[in-house]
């Protein structure tokens, strides 16, 4: 996947690596103000909730879209959120210090649509550019889960965003769908449950135990059974 002028430690499209792939890393607690209410902006279609769909109004930010942020003084550890990204032109990185070198990297990805990433008490600087505000993920969120979603979405929080279930995208070409299956959103090889890149048609059986679903240029996902 591109990155902006590092090596994208995170989603791996163009490779697939059975059982776990991709590297980055996280944990901690978090606030509130899930962007979309966490139930990530769903509307009716066709009698189906549709995730990743529209936006909701009512946002409270818990810092910028742009900037270098230390931990613990500009940013709280915990669990956080942006959305409404396009064109992969949102960059964030977690970092071990501030020397901006390659071995400070902890996780990193480049997304479209929305982007949820655990920040550790143990990072030192989160760093965030072009991407919208970042707002706190309240654990205990409620929501009601969506049975479709934008195939070039995101990542989808289980059994809040989306349900649990098996899903389909067709038409996809190229190899260019990626969709992974992670336990968290500390973007870790242990994170990773499963992912893929596809050509055709993708099915894919999300547990009601995963974390998320990220997807990122596929065609729409259906929930079948």
């Amino acid at each position: 996947m591109g990155m902006k002028g590092k090596v994208a430690l995170g989603a791996v499209v163009g490779i697939v690596v059975i059982g776990a792939v991709s590297a980055n890393g996280g944990d901690g607690d978090g606030g509130s103000g899930d962007k979309g209410s966490s139930a990530s902006a769903q509307r009716q279609a066709g009698g189906e909730k549709d995730a990743g769909a529209a936006e909701s109004s009512e946002k409270k930010a818990a810092f910028a879209g742009d900037g270098d942020f230390e931990v613990g003084s500009d940013v709280k550890p915990g669990t956080y959120r942006t959305s409404g990204n396009t064109d992969d032109m949102c960059y964030w990185e977690r970092a071990k210090d501030a020397s901006g070198e390659l071995d400070s990297l902890l996780a990193n990805d480049n997304v479209s649509g929305t982007s949820y990433v655990t920040v550790k008490a143990t990072d030192k600087l989160f760093k965030s550019s072009g991407c919208n505000d970042w707002e706190a993920v309240d654990p205990k969120a409620k929501g009601t889960p969506a049975t479709k979603m934008a195939g070039d979405g995101g990542m989808f929080a289980v059994g809040t965003d989306i349900a649990p279930g098996t899903y389909k995208s067709t038409g996809n070409t190229d190899d260019m769908c990626y969709w992974e299956r992670s336990k968290d959103a500390e973007h870790s090889l242990d994170s990773i449950i499963a992912n893929n890149n596809v050509s055709g048609t993708a099915v894919v059986t999300i547990s009601a135990s995963d974390g998320y679903f990220k997807t990122t240029g596929c065609k729409d996902w259906q929930k079948t059974g």
